[in-house]
């Protein structure tokens, strides 16, 4: 069985949206993973499809309805495959690559995406709902957040990335604290003035590695330092 998500959201349409394109694109049409959408207003049950409701205690926007919420989550787990509830919310715990791989280890994922003020409270504990938040800044709904937490699951699926040693050099990657990055370089060897540092055409493989180190730890020094700082002494490399 491929890894399965399923997105709950009242813009369906929005998926696969990036997703069906490049590797993650092929490696759905090939069947690596499968995507579905429900539609959350299909469980409104009232003849306008409502909902979102005013929040009790006054204030601005519109909040989702747990019992149409709820409706969609029984219909999402209907299946009766584990899959963890995760709603997208700048609330939630922030993303970071250990839980990435944790929620790829699994048979799949539901996303709930909310609009307007969010969910109702109540249908996120009964629900044991996850919340994760891919950043300290606000979207208009959790359908952008699904896709970024998508494309960072499906990339580790196997069969889906062709180089398996690219993914694992990447920023994040490492587990621990990680370092971010450290710069590339290609053809040609000079541009624009501007040339590729000589360690690089050494065809020195150790001393490439030294200085990949070290500028990777320079780069999360420099605009990292909470990463930074949850660094031992002894896994930083002097310079």
């Amino acid at each position: 069985m491929s890894w399965h998500a399923t997105a709950l959201t009242l813009f369906p349409e929005m998926f696969p949206g990036t997703l069906g394109h490049s590797l993650a694109g092929r490696a759905l049409r090939e069947g690596k993973w499968s995507l579905d959408t429900l539609q959350i207003r299909d469980f409104a049950t009232d003849k306008h499809r409502t909902v979102d409701d005013t929040p009790f205690g006054g204030g601005a926007g519109m909040v989702m309805r747990p019992d149409v919420v709820d409706a969609a989550c029984a219909a999402a787990l209907a299946d009766g495959v584990a899959r963890p509830l995760v709603y997208m919310t700048p609330r939630g715990r922030l993303l970071d690559q250990a839980m990435v791989r944790e929620l790829v280890a699994g048979p799949g994922i539901i996303l709930v995406c909310g609009r307007y003020e969010g969910l109702d409270q109540r249908v996120i504990e009964a629900r044991g709902m996850r919340e994760i938040s891919v950043g300290d800044y606000v979207l208009s709904g959790g359908e952008p957040a699904a896709l970024v937490l998508l494309d960072a699951c499906v990339r580790l699926l196997p069969g889906v990335m062709g180089g398996a040693t690219s993914a694992e050099e990447e920023s994040f990657s490492a587990g621990g604290a990680p370092l971010l990055e450290y710069p590339h370089y290609t053809r040609p060897a000079e541009w624009d003035g501007r040339a590729v540092p000589d360690v690089l055409l050494s065809g020195h493989h150790a001393e490439v590695a030294r200085w990949r180190r070290g500028m990777a730890e320079a780069a999360t020094r420099e605009r990292r330092p909470d990463l930074w700082s949850r660094r031992t002494p002894a896994g930083a490399l002097s310079n």
